[in-house]
C-alpha cells in the first residue's frame, strides 16, 4: 500500500494524496483518515475536505504551524490504515425511473441497445460508493456503475434539473439534491430530500456510504 503525500496547498492549507485513481481501497483511506481529524479537530484546523483521491485540510497558520500539522497527519495515518476495512453505511434510496421523472431513460437504453426495464434493473442491482460530496450542497459522486451503462454526458446541458433526479454520467451515477442546471442523464427521481438546512446535519448522503436504488412506483413516489 502506497504511502499518502502531503502537499503544500497555499501558504494556509496541505492535501494528502492516497493515489492517482478512482479507487474504492484509495477512497476508503481518504475517508478514513477524514473521519479521525473530523471527529477529533486539532486546534487550529479550520475545514476539511475529501474528494475521491485526496483531503484538503485547511488550516490557521498563525495558532497552528505547517510542520506540527503534518507530524499530527502522519501519527493520524498511521493510525487510520488499521481501520480501513471498517464496515461502510448501507443506504437504500427509492427511485422511480421514467414516468416523467427520468427525461432520459429510453435514449439510455436506446443507447446500449437495451429496453428500458433493462437499464432500471441494471442500474439497481448495483452498489454504488459515495466517493464525494460536490457540485451542489449534497450531491454525491458514486462509483460502481455496471460497465453495460457508461453513458456520456449530454452534449447541451439543462438549465433546470428538478431536485431528487438520479443521473448517469460516464461511469458515475448521482443525484441531484437541489434544482439546479446538469448534464448528466436523468432516468429517473428519489422522493429522498437529500439536503435540508432545517436538520442539524442536513446532508442525507456522507462520502463512504453505500448506496442501493430500490424502484418504486409513481403512486408510490407520490405518497412517499
Amino acid at each position: 500500500m502506497d504511502h499518502p503525500k502531503i502537499l503544500l496547498t497555499g501558504d494556509s492549507a496541505l492535501t494528502i494524496e492516497f493515489g492517482a485513481a478512482i479507487d474504492p481501497l484509495i477512497n476508503r483511506r481518504v475517508q478514513t483518515l477524514y473521519k479521525k481529524l473530523k471527529t477529533d479537530p486539532p486546534s487550529g484546523v479550520i475545514d476539511l475536505i475529501p474528494t475521491y483521491r485526496s483531503l484538503l485540510i485547511q488550516y490557521d497558520p498563525i495558532s497552528l504551524s505547517d510542520e506540527h500539522l503534518r507530524k499530527i497527519i502522519s501519527s493520524l495515518m498511521d493510525e487510520a490504515e488499521g481501520l480501513v476495512k471498517e464496515a461502510a453505511r448501507i443506504v437504500e434510496v427509492p427511485v422511480c425511473y421514467g414516468k416523467g421523472f427520468g427525461l432520459d431513460l429510453e435514449e439510455v437504453a436506446a443507447y446500449h441497445q437495451l429496453t428500458v426495464d433493462d437499464v432500471i434493473r441494471i442500474h439497481s442491482q448495483s452498489t454504488y460508493q459515495v466517493y464525494m460530496i460536490g457540485f451542489t450542497p449534497g450531491f454525491p459522486f458514486m462509483g460502481g456503475l455496471d460497465k453495460r451503462l457508461l453513458t456520456p454526458r449530454k452534449k447541451i446541458p439543462r438549465e433546470i434539473v428538478p431536485a431528487g433526479t438520479v443521473g448517469l454520467a460516464g461511469q458515475q451515477t448521482g443525484i441531484y439534491p437541489i434544482e439546479s442546471p446538469g448534464g448528466w442523464q436523468l432516468i429517473g427521481r428519489t422522493p429522498i430530500k437529500l439536503f435540508d438546512l432545517c436538520l442539524g446535519d442536513p446532508f442525507y448522503l456522507k462520502p463512504g456510504d453505500q448506496v442501493i436504488f430500490k424502484p418504486i412506483s409513481k403512486e408510490e413516489f407520490e405518497d412517499y
